[in-house]
């Protein structure tokens, strides 16, 4: 059986913070559970850590990864057993940048398509403490990063709450152009999709990560360097000015 994702049933389900669950299977460091908060290494998204108890002891989670089955790699130490219930606590800290890291990123692929005529978005990497997007075809030069800071910051300021949906291709489609929200990644027998929405479509997109409730909490964005990727395809890398609070 798929491990239920407890992450994503809503967008306040990210921010749960402790669960319980039941160890369905055991190989070697690797403990799988009927579900689970922690989110698993994915869609450019580094992966949660955190603690598994049971008897009074604590065990750390090292990395986790998986789709339809997560895994959960642990100290060798443990003595876990499958049928036994546990209690997970992931690593708020981490999570909570990574919501923010992550909201980011989808704004800053919105307002790079809006201000930059439909550049997409082709690759992005999120870290708690810096992050980075590629953006094709496009050549940043000091001014347009600039207006995209600035842009990026002011809708921050604004806010605009964030929700998820359950849509099919269609319904996205009627909304978006398929090429903002890369559906032509999408494998095409997956009719149904988990989209997180937000503001009033201020972006739309297809997406399994763990996000925050407004981008009123990202804070601002700062800008950290751009790189060539070749064939118009440039690196844009930013963090959050408040990434270790």
């Amino acid at each position: 059986m798929p491990t239920h994702k407890l992450y994503m049933d809503s967008i306040k389900s990210c921010y749960l913070k402790e669960f319980n669950a039941e160890v369905t299977n055991i190989t070697g460091n690797m403990i799988e559970l009927d579900k689970t908060l922690f989110y698993p290494i994915g869609g450019g998204q580094d992966w949660d850590q955190g603690i598994i108890k049971h008897h009074n002891k604590q065990i750390n989670v090292l990395e986790v990864k998986g789709r339809e089955k997560v895994t959960h790699l642990v100290e060798s130490n443990h003595d876990l057993e499958i049928g036994q219930t546990i209690e997970g606590q992931i690593d708020w800290k981490r999570r909570y940048a990574h919501m923010k890291m992550h909201t980011a990123q989808h704004l800053i692929s919105a307002v790079v398509y809006d201000l930059f005529d439909g550049v997409r978005t082709v690759g992005n990497q999120i870290r708690h403490n810096r992050s980075r997007i590629d953006f094709n075809p496009i050549n940043f030069d000091d001014v347009m990063l600039t207006e995209l800071i600035t842009e990026t910051n002011e809708r921050i300021k604004r806010g605009a709450e964030l929700k998820v949906k359950i849509m099919s291709r269609d319904e996205i489609n009627e909304i978006m152009p398929p090429e903002r929200t890369n559906m032509d990644l999408v494998p095409p027998n997956v009719e149904n999709l988990r989209v997180v929405v937000i503001g009033d479509n201020l972006d739309l997109c297809p997406c399994a990560g763990t996000h925050i409730q407004n981008i009123s909490e990202i804070g601002e964005v700062e800008f950290l360097g751009k790189k060539s990727k070749g064939k118009g395809t440039q690196r844009f890398s930013y963090t959050l000015k408040d990434f270790q609070k």
